[in-house]
């Protein structure tokens, strides 16, 4: 995809600081280096998102996305991590190429990931109801 920026840092034509490659997976460093260690994991094939994604793609994507969380926890002194995804523009996806942040977390990092949220208006048995697959 040509304006894409993961696709340009896939083929080179973008640095970046990488953190695992293989022949269908990229991880790198996210540059808003907004902590320590933030990472980004896509595929080299361009997806738009989880949406679009076939299953054996995503399927060995986030094998990769496990492999390198778990690097963070047992070799680079990770308490845990946060790994979050956003598919769609309304979910606040940014960058149209598929991808998912790993965030390393420490002891006593200060991080907050999680936004707080307000109670919904609907009770869960009409959300479930709504939801459920058939």
């Amino acid at each position: 995809m040509i304006d894409c920026i993961f696709c340009k840092i896939i083929n080179g034509e973008m640095p970046c600081y990488k953190i695992y490659e293989d022949e269908r997976v990229l991880a790198f460093l996210d540059i808003s280096n907004d902590a320590n260690g933030h990472t980004l994991v896509i595929p080299k094939k361009h997806f738009e998102n989880v949406f679009d994604c076939d299953e054996k793609e995503l399927a060995y994507l986030i094998k990769i996305v496990q492999k390198i969380a778990r690097h963070y926890k047992e070799k680079c002194g990770a308490s845990g991590v946060n790994i979050i995804n956003a598919s769609g523009k309304v979910a606040e996806q940014s960058v149209f190429h598929l991808h998912f942040h790993i965030l390393p977390r420490f002891e006593n990092d200060g991080l907050k990931v999680f936004p707080k949220l307000n109670q919904n208006s609907l009770t869960l048995e009409e959300i479930a109801e709504k939801l459920k697959l058939n």
